[in-house]
């Protein structure tokens, strides 16, 4: 083959025009690899506390739900089965606290984040629209706002922001990656504020369920958003409560002037959950058992994990909720991650989700019983 044909072809768009693509970061994923294979060399394999994706078994009783809807040829809603609905509200008043919650308060969707890195698109901003989060955050709501072409801000107190042009604030409480947990009297401080300024406020609660040392709120509890659900949405998703990161399951509650236009433009874009994966749902609201024990898991690996990092000259900070420990060496992440790689042991470099978290690094806990074992002897 000639050398002309091996260029890449080139680009036939207008040199000033430009792409979705170039409006992203580099994905941050990919430059963990070399590590990856540093860490799969270790002669008993790699240990793999990077991701934070789930290795534990679907519950039965959420498997028997699927297979039993799997006979499903027709659409799906948007809006999800009158079941489904009845699921959603009833979790989040049971398991939150909120009350008077109805059909029109919840949305299902496709996974959190789709809905997260799309929202700002479907609310319509752009140019000039600002977008807030964390500090150190999930990147995509970063990505989020790029797509929309609006513009991004991180904050330490989102009620030091200057709310012009803030359009969407976002919460995370328990927080991904730090586990830090906004506290009832914080919560209700930053709900009056997004309220007085007229910004949107949605809080990601996809960790409410695991509080070790703190016992997360939720936006939804009254006694933090005052009886009303104007202006507020809370998003939740049952890939670790439930293991169901495979299924793509989540689902949004709150003020139904947000999620009634969200549903009409996830109509047209046709952002249908399965048929099966609602039935899942279904089955997963509708038992705490389930949660309760795969909880007893991950907490067992989480004080193996914590004290084998201490031992071995780690700080650990905030941490108190979700499925990650925040800890530090006080360098820099890469050394750290290239540390732990040497060891066989692949984490997150905290520098992922800000540049507050350069000296950081994210250990998940999402390994298996045996993984987490093999971990803990290789820190000793």
């Amino acid at each position: 083959m000639s050398a002309v044909s091996d260029r890449p072809p080139v680009s036939r768009r207008h040199p000033s025009k430009e792409s979705l693509r170039d409006r992203l970061p580099v994905f941050p994923w990919d430059k963990l690899e070399p590590y990856k294979k540093t860490a799969a060399a270790h002669p008993d394999g790699i240990v793999d506390l990077s991701v934070g994706t789930p290795v534990d078994p679907v519950p039965d009783l959420i498997q028997k739900a699927l297979v039993a809807a799997a006979d499903s040829p027709g659409y799906p809603t948007v809006w999800g089965t009158p079941e489904l609905r009845d699921a959603i509200t009833g979790w989040v008043e049971r398991r939150l606290g909120a009350r008077d919650v109805t059909h029109r308060h919840v949305l299902p969707i496709v996974g959190s984040k789709e809905l997260v890195a799309w929202l700002p698109t479907q609310l319509g901003l752009g140019p000039g629209d600002k977008v807030a989060y964390p500090r150190l955050a999930y990147p995509t709501y970063e990505v989020g706002a790029r797509l929309a072409r609006a513009d991004h801000v991180a904050y330490d107190d989102p009620t030091e922001l200057d709310p012009r042009g803030l359009k969407l604030l976002w919460l995370n409480s328990p927080s991904n990656p730090t586990g830090k947990v906004l506290g009832k009297q914080e919560l209700t401080r930053i709900v009056a504020w997004a309220r007085e300024h007229r910004v949107l406020l949605f809080s990601d609660e996809c960790y409410i369920e695991l509080g070790w040392e703190a016992d997360p709120v939720s936006v939804l509890h009254p006694d933090v958003n005052g009886g009303s659900y104007d202006g507020i949405v809370s998003v939740h998703s049952l890939s670790k409560r439930s293991n169901l990161a495979g299924y793509r399951a989540a689902f949004l509650a709150g003020d139904p002037a947000v999620l009634g236009p969200l549903l009409e433009i996830r109509k047209h874009g046709g952002m249908m959950t399965s048929a099966p994966t609602q039935a899942a749902v279904v089955a997963a609201l509708g038992d705490d058992t389930h949660v309760r024990e795969q909880r007893e898991r991950y907490a067992a690996r989480r004080t193996a994990l914590r004290a084998a990092l201490l031992e071995h000259g780690f700080r650990i900070e905030h941490s108190e909720a979700s499925l990650y420990l925040w800890a530090t060496r006080d360098e820099s992440c890469w050394q750290t991650v290239a540390h732990l790689a040497d060891l066989g042991i692949l984490v997150a470099p905290g520098d992922f989700y800000g540049e507050a978290g350069e000296k950081f690094v994210r250990v998940a806990l999402t390994a298996t019983d045996e993984r987490v074992r093999a971990a803990v002897e290789r820190l000793g």
